[in-house]
């Protein structure tokens, strides 16, 4: 038992943060009332998402080493949540409500979402960068993510769903 508890990393400085908000971001994900999107393209989302999520981690994270989540070398509950649930429940949650109109809002401020998460995540001392530019590179790969990655991603996955039927 001490083990595994040992392993989920739970003594980490601050990963009551990341697994707050991550569980938070979950639930409100699922439970939003669907607008834009409906549940295949939200599983679709969620998992293609939570993959290239766990993909970064280990370029930025372990290859690369410019930056440590909680314990380094262990995968903890908060870095579980961190890429698994954050980022994938935001994506889900932009595409919900992201139309023509109100596109670069939205792009802003879920940027601004995201980069306070992470700023906070460090405050809490879960997250220690390294080699990495806050404030320049995680905000330049918000905006391409929010303004034209889900973008095209979610219009590939609708034109291939009605394609299909």
């Amino acid at each position: 038992m001490h083990s595994i508890i040992q392993n989920l990393d739970l003594s980490a400085r601050g990963t009551w943060f990341p697994t707050s908000v991550g569980l938070l971001l979950l639930v409100f994900s699922l439970f939003m009332p669907k607008r834009r999107i409906n549940w295949l393209e939200f599983y679709i989302t969620f998992g293609i998402v939570g993959y290239v999520a766990w993909v970064s981690d280990t370029v930025v994270g372990r290859m690369l080493d410019w930056a440590d989540l909680g314990d380094p070398k262990i995968t903890g509950l908060g870095e579980f949540a961190s890429y698994s649930f954050i980022p994938s429940s935001l994506s889900v949650i932009y595409l919900n409500y992201v139309k023509k109109t109100n596109k670069w809002i939205l792009v802003i401020l879920f940027t601004l979402l995201s980069i306070l998460i992470e700023w906070i995540m460090m405050q809490t001392g879960y997250l220690k960068m390294k080699n990495w530019g806050f404030f320049v590179f995680s905000i330049i790969v918000y905006l391409i993510v929010f303004g034209l990655i889900l973008p095209i991603h979610i219009k590939v996955i609708k034109k291939n769903l009605l394609h299909n039927k």
